[in-house]
């Protein structure tokens, strides 16, 4: 018994090695120790201006690690909406799939960030700084009049400049 215990877990190890080997370069999040994305200082400029070149803008569904709210030394990577920037780094909220109903989730429908088309909901009561280079791809450009209402919800929770 012994024997077939040692080679079911020698197997184990070497499918996760495989795993570990196939997921680099995939652009799947690391765990980090110490996250960059934090929570936002007051006075966050507002501005629309997003442009599918390779670097996230405002305006933009960006996928970048997102610390968890329990524990921020651990998260993962989400979609989030690019609403300002402050200083030289960006804002932005987390988007979420799921509808808990509550009024700090904003609707913003759906759109090319998420690959299953699952309407997605914005949490503007969490306001995040992003470093540009801590984003891992551009998603999709959000409508403007969508970005107003996300934008237009933030501006309770939180204290932002606008353009």
């Amino acid at each position: 018994m012994t024997k077939w215990m040692n080679i079911l877990l020698k197997l184990f190890k070497q499918i996760q090695a495989a795993q570990k080997e196939r997921e680099r370069g995939t652009g799947k999040p690391e765990r980090k120790e110490a996250p960059r994305t934090r929570r936002v200082e007051p006075g966050v400029r507002i501005e629309y201006s997003p442009n599918l070149d390779g670097d996230p803008d405002p305006g933009e569904v960006v996928w970048t690690w997102v610390p968890y709210e329990e524990d921020p030394n651990q998260g993962k990577d989400r979609p989030v909406v690019i609403i300002g920037r402050i200083g030289d780094d960006l804002a932005g909220v987390q988007l979420t799939s799921k509808n808990k109903k509550r009024r700090e989730h904003i609707p913003v429908g759906s759109g090319a960030w998420d690959p299953k088309r699952r309407p997605s909901f914005a949490k503007v009561d969490r306001l995040l700084t992003i470093d540009p280079d801590d984003v891992r791809r551009e998603g999709a450009v959000l409508d403007e009049n969508r970005f107003n209402d996300v934008v237009g919800n933030v501006d309770k929770y939180h204290d932002i400049i606008r353009r």
